[in-house]
């Protein structure tokens, strides 16, 4: 499994970030959000899932995918930090079938654009098994995103108690936003990462 490692120093926690189902770990989005919680003293574990190591379109069935992240999950257990664990869009979301199915050791879930449905057709099936979660979960979500219609997503998670839901205003699911929004790429992503530390020094300070 090829993985990416960014460690900074004093890192108080590490991440495991899973790629969405069409852009790998080397995707744009997936190093800057790396160096930005880097910045913030947390290291993460990026990791490819097979089909996009082989270079195919298709994402490989979600058993396979689930197996792979549980073998990053793995590898970043011997680093020696507190474990979260999530990633982006389909990443995030077979990371959360993953923890569903049999709890994967980890101290929180990260989720950045849950893909809850197909663009142009809301429905609520794929958080069906977000209400069995225990483990803390947040939920970073843009108000333009075409994959998770927020009017199915929040009622879904608020009776959940592990669930914290922080909605992105003006963001669409890659998380960029439109030129009169006033923000800057490198402004949404550090608010994104202000909010993965801010939950898991909540997380960490708790323990």
């Amino acid at each position: 499994m090829q993985t990416i490692l960014e460690r900074p120093q004093a890192a108080r926690a590490l991440l495991v970030l899973a790629h969405g189902a069409g852009a790998g770990m080397n995707h744009p989005f997936m190093a800057a959000i790396a160096a930005a919680l880097a910045e913030r003293r947390l290291a993460t574990l990026r990791f490819e899932f097979d089909y996009m190591s082989a270079k195919g379109k298709r994402p490989d069935p979600p058993a396979r995918l689930q197996a792979r992240v549980r073998e990053a999950v793995g590898e970043a257990a011997r680093q020696g930090l507190p474990v979260f664990a999530g990633g982006k869009s389909m990443g995030g979301r077979m990371t959360s079938l993953a923890e569903a199915t049999q709890p994967l050791g980890v101290r929180g879930l990260v989720f950045l654009g849950f893909p809850l449905h197909p663009a142009g057709r809301p429905a609520a099936e794929r958080g069906a098994h977000l209400p069995s979660i225990t483990t803390p979960m947040l939920f970073l979500q843009g108000t333009r995103d075409a994959l998770a219609d927020l009017t199915l997503l929040a009622p879904l998670l608020g009776p959940i108690p592990s669930a914290e839901l922080v909605v992105i205003e003006g963001a669409d699911h890659g998380f960029s936003v439109l030129k009169r929004a006033g923000r800057t790429p490198a402004e949404v992503l550090g608010e994104l990462a202000g909010h993965v530390a801010r939950f898991v020094g909540a997380i960490l300070e708790g323990s």
